[in-house]
């Protein structure tokens, strides 16, 4: 189900600046990623291409996006299809992203996952997803919860 949520301001310091945030779920499975990111994209796209934005940085953002969901899908909810995840995407008008994904899982504490960039870690296949979000965008927090946020400063 798709359906945009709120249309109003954010504060942003002292300044509020124009948003509108779309919210979404999706069921644990991971084949439901890819389309569903394909949507989420071109919701974000709308907003980047008003504020002039590179399509690096919308490359930047639908990957960690897939890396987001992938956790939340296969960690978090360990692909149980009983399971969703929930996504809310904000953009701004001045092109800032702002992206929650929040699975079922138990979350995880981020600073003990190991550094995929190790001698002996270079060859797997798995345990770059953290890594890669964090490289790519402006700012990756996460809560206890599991829910992970995502934020690109495009402009």
């Amino acid at each position: 189900m798709t359906a945009i949520h709120n249309v109003g301001h954010t504060p942003s310091n002292s300044i509020s600046t124009p948003f509108v945030e779309l919210r979404q779920s999706l069921t644990s499975r991971a084949a439901d990623i890819a389309p569903f990111v394909d949507q989420l994209i071109r919701f974000i796209r709308f907003f980047m291409e008003k504020g002039g934005t590179a399509k690096e940085a919308e490359d930047a953002i639908e990957i960690a996006i897939n890396e987001a969901l992938a956790n939340a899908v296969i960690h978090g909810n360990h692909g149980n299809q009983e399971k969703q995840v929930h996504v809310a995407c904000r953009c701004s008008m001045d092109a800032d992203v702002l992206i929650s994904v929040r699975g079922k899982g138990e979350g995880l504490d981020s600073r003990v996952v190991p550094d995929p960039t190790e001698a002996q870690r270079l060859l797997l296949t798995h345990g770059r997803g953290i890594h890669l979000m964090r490289a790519l965008m402006d700012e990756v927090s996460f809560e206890e919860s599991g829910t992970v946020f995502l934020n690109a400063k495009t402009n």
